[in-house]
């Protein structure tokens, strides 16, 4: 079941395309990437999905029906621009941000104070959020983003600032909450990031729907489909790349009958970065 459908959206700012006729779906229950270079069109479609912008045409679907306000109440949004009041208190802050998604302030409370344990900042609950460097305020914002348990988190280049550990933790908590049933779309730059945690993408540029499905399914199709072998003999590791029309089982065999330990036997495919500079080049 699809948690957002995107019918034929349109939008224009002044003589400007930002969204050119774009329709999409996304899973329940999947991580979807959102991709595209700058300017393409993601942020005004992510602002449409949560109503801070208004269609010029087409419309969004949550659930199966129309989107409404209170539906909005269900996602979590993490924009790329950041949105802390710098001279509030951490806890403050982050009390106010649960409150204003519903939340009573004891279960806020309950809830930030685990959130805050978990990443283990429980001293910053009385700074002040301009004490604080980028990544400290980038986990706050994550914590404010997730603590109200919403079915749909969109997160908008959610590594940003953050060094490697710090980035590890996040990708482990988005993987947490998608295994706990939560839909993400995550729209980054980062295409490590998707590949290791994104189910499908939708690669959008110049306003317009490039390719959408899933990851897998996409780096086979731009793929040459060619065989990587890997085994080791006595002269050491050795890797080669066999045509795609190789027979698995004879190859292996022969080679096992040559006395060489085989490490591993897969199809090779692009990386998602050859793929969106390919197809953006293309669009250029």
């Amino acid at each position: 079941m699809a948690i957002i459908e995107c019918r034929d959206i349109c939008k224009s700012f002044g003589p400007k395309v930002a969204l050119d006729h774009v329709s999409l779906s996304i899973p329940e229950g999947k991580i979807f990437g959102l991709l595209g270079p700058n300017g393409a069109g993601k942020t005004t479609l992510i602002r449409i999905i949560n109503r801070i912008t208004i269609p010029g045409g087409g419309e969004v679907l949550f659930e199966g029906r129309p989107i409404t306000q209170a539906d909005v109440e269900k996602i979590g949004y993490m924009p790329e621009e950041r949105g802390l009041y710098r001279k509030m208190k951490v806890g403050d802050q982050a009390m106010y941000m649960a409150q204003l998604k519903g939340m009573g302030w004891k279960d806020a409370s309950t809830e930030l104070k685990k959130w805050f344990t978990r990443f283990g900042i429980q001293s910053w609950w009385g700074k002040k959020v301009e004490e604080l460097s980028k990544g400290m305020a980038q986990k706050v914002q994550f914590i404010t983003t997730v603590v109200h348990r919403p079915s749909l988190l969109i997160l908008d280049e959610p590594f940003s600032g953050f060094d490697p550990v710090n980035a590890e933790l996040i990708r482990k908590e988005i993987l947490r909450l998608r295994d706990e049933g939560a839909t993400i779309i995550l729209s980054t730059h980062n295409m490590e990031s998707v590949e290791e945690l994104c189910d499908e993408i939708a690669l959008i540029n110049k306003a317009r729907l490039v390719i959408t499905g899933g990851t897998d399914d996409i780096r086979r199709k731009y793929g040459n489909n060619n065989i990587e072998l890997v085994y080791t003999d006595a002269d050491g590791r050795h890797t080669e790349v066999l045509p795609k029309d190789t027979d698995g089982v004879s190859t292996l065999k022969a080679y096992m009958d040559k006395g060489v330990v085989i490490n591993s036997y897969k199809e090779l495919m692009p990386r998602m970065n050859d793929i969106f500079i390919k197809l953006v080049t293309e669009g250029e």
